[in-house]
């Protein structure tokens, strides 16, 4: 069991970063643990938790910018700005269940430091664009600031999208300002039922590329689309968020487009419970390994069709770009994986294993040499002892 801190304030998090500094003893960070269960396990005496840092900071309506310290449990900022009526944009999924971590509530600091973001991906980016400053501690005990509190700042180098996605490895994250936007008055979800994943990702492509604003595209196998109640077929659905006679008439314009047999519409309330589970990958079964696969969406198909004979299931979001997995955790499976997505020129990520399989694989992709080169510059200069999640990304360092 290894000791924990939780500091109150910054100052806090720089005494804890500067005495792990000076003894070079590695620090365990995190939040409220609940993505502990991603990529490689740390090896640290110490526990540094940034769910002492709690509570938005500002938040301008008006500005679209909100500001929040990173132990900040994420639904209070997501229900802050709902009585706002706005949202996050990249709308960040909630894996706690998938984690195991449902214990304790996911931080905002945790969801920028994994980079997470859900099906609005596809359409208005991830999570670091959406990042406008960030507070952060460097393993040399150093306070940095990046960007600021306005959408129209320039100023300096930045480190917000170097951060974000980061995992602790650079910095403890302690405040991040976020540009929101107003949240959609009303929600459809076309759902087209009976295509196979290379027809429906075909079918979602020419949405995703129509003028009709598609904000979610996925394909949920027969198994998958049953487990969360959405049919018992397999089904491509197509999301279109804005207000309610927009959307009615997009969805219309799209149905008739595709024409597919059995084609039905979902409404606002029925969407937005639909696409929750999407986001928070609750189709998938109840694997003892999860993978994150990003690749183009043409092979995602591909490599759904390529791991199945290894027992791993999955489905897709982002278009076919994003494929969730999963099966058992063994070599095989994991190396099965490795190959298929290397050859479709993706990346995966290790979300869930246990320990032994974490530890003995590659959890994401290696570097090419010259990006590796960068990587290893930067965290010397950020953090020259090694100290911060040490061996969460790669394995010894």
């Amino acid at each position: 069991m290894t000791a924990t801190m939780a500091p109150a304030d910054e100052d806090g998090i720089v005494a804890a970063v500067a005495e792990a500094a000076a003894a070079r003893e590695p620090l365990l960070v995190q939040g409220n643990a609940t993505k502990s269960a991603m990529l490689r396990p740390v090896q640290a005496a110490r526990t540094l938790s940034t769910a002492g840092l709690s509570g938005i900071s500002l938040y301008a309506p008006k500005e679209l910018i909100i500001s929040a310290r990173a132990g900040t449990p994420l639904r209070e900022v997501e229900a802050a700005l709902s009585e706002a009526g706005q949202h996050l944009i990249a709308e960040p999924p909630d894996l706690t269940d998938l984690l195991g971590g449902a214990d304790a509530p996911q931080t905002l600091g945790g969801i920028v430091a994994t980079n997470l973001s859900g099906p609005r991906r596809v359409a208005w980016g991830a999570m670091r664009d959406h990042v406008m400053g960030i507070r952060a501690v460097t393993g040399r005990a150093e306070i940095i600031r990046s960007g600021g509190r306005v959408l129209k700042n320039v100023t300096g180098l930045d480190l917000c999208k170097l951060l974000t996605g980061s995992h602790g490895t650079l910095g403890v994250i302690t405040e991040i300002t976020l540009k929101v936007l107003p949240a959609p008055e009303a929600t459809g979800t076309l759902v087209l039922p009976g295509l196979d994943a290379a027809k429906a990702v075909a079918l979602l492509s020419d949405a995703l590329g129509s003028p009709y604003g598609v904000s979610g595209a996925a394909w949920l196998p027969a198994d998958a689309a049953s487990r969360i109640g959405a049919a018992k077929q397999p089904v491509a659905l197509v999301r279109i968020e804005e207000f309610q006679p927009s959307v009615a008439y997009r969805i219309a314009r799209l149905r008739d487009q595709f024409a597919v047999p059995g084609a039905s519409v979902l409404d606002t309330e029925e969407s937005r419970v639909l696409w929750r589970s999407v986001r928070d990958a609750r189709p998938l079964p109840g694997g003892e390994a999860v993978w994150r696969v990003s690749v183009r969406p043409s092979a995602g198909p591909v490599v759904l069709e390529a791991v199945q004979r290894f027992g791993v299931d999955g489905f897709l979001d982002w278009g076919g770009g994003l494929v969730w997995l999963t099966g058992p955790a063994t070599p095989a499976a994991h190396l099965a994986i490795e190959a298929v997505v290397t050859k479709m020129g993706g990346t995966w990520t290790l979300m869930r294993a246990p320990d032994a399989l974490r530890g003995s694989v590659r959890v994401v992709p290696d570097e090419v040499a010259p990006l590796a080169r960068i990587r290893q510059a930067v965290k010397a200069a950020m953090d020259p002892a090694g100290i911060l999640n040490p061996g969460r990304l790669y394995a010894g360092v």
